[in-house]
């Protein structure tokens, strides 16, 4: 009978110490990531940089966005309503949308009320229904219905941004833009391969870095990178194609 409180200690003991070995790691990459966000880590060398594009396009030559869309338009709109949300989430309602709605005339036909009741899975349905259908009039009445080309222009429109201006920019026109998000902030810094404070710091510092060659796709290798495996919680670096590039301290290989 004495033996059974040893055994029970001895159970605690061992998930206490796996606990610790458990709370080491996720305080490490923490604390790591605290440092990278303030864009403190070492900017990589421009052979660092080309090298890593390199491996990029080799493993995924022409990357492709996520968001469904038809035309310039439809993608414009697909940008808009993933703003503070997440492109599968998009995905799942804008068929509906654009099955009705594939341009600016026939998206303000359709009304702010069927559009905000075909979007309303997505977060901040009510405001976004209002913008689509707010940029698609201003796009018939300035734009003779046609997405401009022009990121000023883009701007202008209600509900877009720089970083929604970029993407159409790259995606519709072929533009060389790199739009910042919250994936391709914390791959910035994270990795080392643009650090900055804000969006507009990690782009511009992209826009110097990154080879000309690469500048077309940059935007995708990179998004796509930080969805899928710089992860924001528990980034895969085992399976990272770029990991003895990264400079992160909290990374699990070297």
């Amino acid at each position: 009978m004495a033996k059974k409180p040893a055994r029970k200690a001895s159970t605690k003991l061992r998930k206490r110490k796996a606990k610790r070995v458990t709370v080491k790691p996720v305080r490490k990459r923490v604390a790591a990531d605290i440092k990278a966000a303030v864009g403190a880590l070492p900017q990589w060398t421009t052979a660092q940089i080309e090298e890593a594009f390199r491996r990029f396009k080799s493993a995924n030559p022409e990357p492709k966005g996520e968001l469904q869309h038809i035309n310039a338009f439809t993608l414009l709109v697909a940008v808009v309503l993933s703003a503070q949300a997440t492109d599968a989430g998009v995905n799942k309602a804008t068929p509906a949308l654009f099955a009705l709605a594939d341009t600016p005339q026939k998206m303000v036909a359709l009304g702010e009320a069927r559009v905000r009741e075909l979007v309303k899975t997505i977060g901040l349905f009510r405001t976004k229904a209002k913008n689509v259908v707010a940029l698609s009039q201003k796009l018939i009445a300035e734009h003779g219905g046609q997405v401009p080309r022009s990121r000023e222009a883009l701007e202008a429109l209600p509900g877009v941004g720089r970083k929604t201006a970029n993407v159409v920019l790259n995606i519709a026109f072929g533009e060389p833009t790199i739009a910042v998000d919250t994936h391709i902030f914390r791959v910035g810094n994270r990795t080392g391969i643009a650090t900055g404070r804000t969006p507009f710091e990690v782009e511009t510092k992209l826009e110097q870095v990154v080879p000309a060659q690469y500048k077309r796709y940059a935007h995708h290798w990179l998004i796509l990178h930080g969805r899928y495996t710089c992860v924001a919680r528990k980034p895969l670096c085992e399976k990272c194609i770029i990991s003895d590039l990264c400079q992160w301290p909290g990374k699990t290989v070297v």
